[in-house]
């Protein structure tokens, strides 16, 4: 039986007995979909549509799921104990989950997304309008003519860095049977979207450091333009490009662009 986390108060109807075609069915898009992540390249896509392959194969390897969406929590995961996770973005497979995902992070700031990352296990529910989980968002969602959801916590070292939620049209879409083959496919697919995040803040680190030295450059060249003009001090010269910076609300990288355009133009003008 799997660990997670079903409605409360509600008796769901008896697990249906699977037939041997149906299980090796199951198994069948179960490998469909992790073989579908490993073939994955991190950095070959973006983050938001490695997270849509991801949301897509989900789809494909869990039985009953209608739709599914991928959430990524803000870098540094999931604090344990933290009561309201900070997500950095989702992507879905369908638009009407999208929707929901705006009532449960923007509007409610409840439902079985932010349950399964705050609990660390996956959440069910057969019947959205009555959980009393989530009042306000259940209701809401059964409305739309959404009634059964599974939210699989994604967990690389002890630390949640999101969720996969599959949601379903039909009350009691997810059995335990979909509840196993979902925290399977869970596991790879939460290093497939750790490595994919790693890569992405990695790149985006060396573009600060690249556009950080670039600044440098310029502002050295900016100094060494100024105290050949007044004879002071690089710190002086630094000083006088921080003030400027400072009176006219703009970077020192900026005033010091300024500088070394400025005397670019007088040597141009000069030679003519």
């Amino acid at each position: 039986m799997p660990d997670y986390d079903a409605q409360p108060g509600r008796r769901p109807p008896p697990e249906p007995e699977l037939s041997a075609d149906q299980l090796r069915s199951d198994e069948l898009d179960l490998k469909l979909g992790l073989d579908g992540l490993a073939r994955i390249v991190p950095g070959a896509c973006t983050v938001d549509d490695l997270l849509r392959q991801v949301a897509q194969f989900a789809v494909q390897a869990i039985p009953g799921v209608d739709a599914a969406g991928v959430t990524l929590a803000h870098p540094g995961g999931v604090v344990a104990g933290d009561s309201k996770p900070r997500i950095q973005t989702c992507s879905v497979t369908e638009e009407f989950v999208r929707a929901i995902d705006t009532l449960q992070y923007e509007e409610f700031n409840e439902g079985p997304c932010l349950t399964c990352m705050h609990t660390r296990r996956p959440a069910a529910s057969g019947s959205l309008g009555g959980d009393r989980r989530w009042p306000h968002f259940g209701g809401r969602v059964a409305r739309m003519g959404v009634r059964s959801v599974l939210a699989l916590p994604l967990i690389v070292d002890e630390q949640v860095i999101g969720a996969i939620n599959s949601y379903a049209h039909s009350r009691d879409a997810f059995t335990e049977h979909a509840v196993t083959l979902g925290v399977e496919f869970a596991r790879p697919a939460a290093v497939s979207v750790y490595n994919a995040q790693l890569l992405n803040d990695a790149w985006q680190h060396t573009a600060r450091l690249q556009a950080a030295l670039s600044s440098r450059g310029v502002i050295d060249q900016a100094i060494g333009i100024i105290r050949s003009r007044s004879g002071g001090t690089e710190r002086e010269a630094f000083d006088r490009l921080a003030r400027i910076s400072q009176n006219e609300h703009i970077k020192v990288s900026e005033v010091a662009d300024r500088v070394v355009d400025e005397a670019v133009r007088r040597a141009r003008a000069r030679q003519q």
